[in-house]
């Protein structure tokens, strides 16, 4: 397989195997080195529409009361404004991102130990099946490398932490990278392991297959400037060590949703991703205490950012 020269562009690379094309001099560069795409809150292209429960207690108090006396005149809102990826795990991986962002849940009442994905509301589709759509993914594409962030988890208890750790388990086998080997693309493809799951709870040090919790700048913003000045004075204090994410997420609360009654998420995000963008293709990857390393979005297969993030590990080439 032909790998891309120094004088290609990497931003034109397959999206589906760009790890796989990158050029030799980057395959010894520690992964948390190298600028990596990934999907803020993967799993929301499929929230289920018909389910009854309320919505979860993340939201704001307010929207609570509302969707409790008001849930036919509610739930519009807390979709449109819930949903961050319409692309299903299958095309968000195609589309390269390599980087996802998982949440869990056990729905309220649910007498089974399933588990599902959620914000705001909860997902039709089961966490073992996505699992298992990333690991028919990862065979068919032998030499590229997930990184899963379980980064919240909402109404587990230890049992339903250890079945969860069990799935992982069963699903990926030696697919899992334990977190004591070097993470290059060089190693992970001479051990066989394309998989690196991180794990936000204590229960993480009783299994080696578990990685540390994944840092997330969030800037907690519903405008890209002030995203971007939020995360540039985080810049001068310098980058966690290790793997970690610079979320370009705006958010939204409540005050925000009810003066704009006719958008939703989706119309806020693509109108701020031209300002996000050009604050990203001016980031440079790398161990420089103001690099970057994981870039994370809403809506990533419908914008540039994955392109875009790919193209920055061309800094690196320099100094390979």
């Amino acid at each position: 397989m032909e790998r891309a020269s120094i004088n290609e562009s990497l931003r034109d690379l397959p999206t589906d195997n760009w790890m796989s094309h990158l050029p030799r001099a980057l395959w010894d560069v520690p992964l948390c080195h190298l600028a990596i795409p990934g999907s803020h809150n993967t799993v929301t292209y499929c929230l289920d529409r018909n389910n009854r429960s309320p919505v979860d207690l993340t939201q704001p108090d307010m929207l609570q009361k509302l969707d409790k006396y008001m849930k036919p005149l509610i739930r519009p809102f807390v979709y449109k404004w819930a949903i961050t990826q319409e692309s299903s795990m299958k095309e968000q991986l195609d589309a390269g991102v390599r980087y996802c962002d998982l949440r869990i849940a056990h729905r309220p009442n649910d007498n089974s130990s399933d588990l599902y994905f959620y914000h705001g509301v909860y997902t039709t589709v089961t966490v073992e099946t996505v699992l298992k759509e990333i690991r028919e993914w990862l065979d068919a594409h032998p030499r590229e490398v997930v990184i899963l962030s379980f980064s919240h988890f909402l109404g587990l208890n230890q049992e339903l932490h250890s079945l969860l750790i069990e799935t992982i388990r069963k699903v990926f086998i030696t697919k899992l990278c334990p977190k004591r080997e070097t993470i290059t693309l060089r190693n992970l493809w001479h051990l066989g392991y394309q998989v690196i799951v991180s794990y936000e709870h204590n229960i993480l040090n009783c299994y080696d297959e578990l990685w540390p919790h994944i840092p997330y700048w969030w800037a907690n913003k519903c405008k890209a400037e002030a995203l971007i000045e939020e995360f540039e004075c985080r810049k001068q204090l310098g980058r966690p060590g290790g793997f970690f994410v610079a979320g370009i997420n705006l958010t939204e609360d409540l005050k925000y949703i009810c003066s704009h009654p006719t958008e939703s998420l989706k119309d806020l995000v693509m109108s701020t991703y031209p300002a996000l963008l050009e604050w990203v293709e001016a980031q440079c990857p790398g161990p420089s205490t103001r690099s970057i390393n994981i870039v994370a979005g809403d809506f990533v297969t419908e914008s540039q950012l994955v392109p875009t993030v790919i193209a920055l590990n061309e800094h690196l080439l320099k100094w390979t």
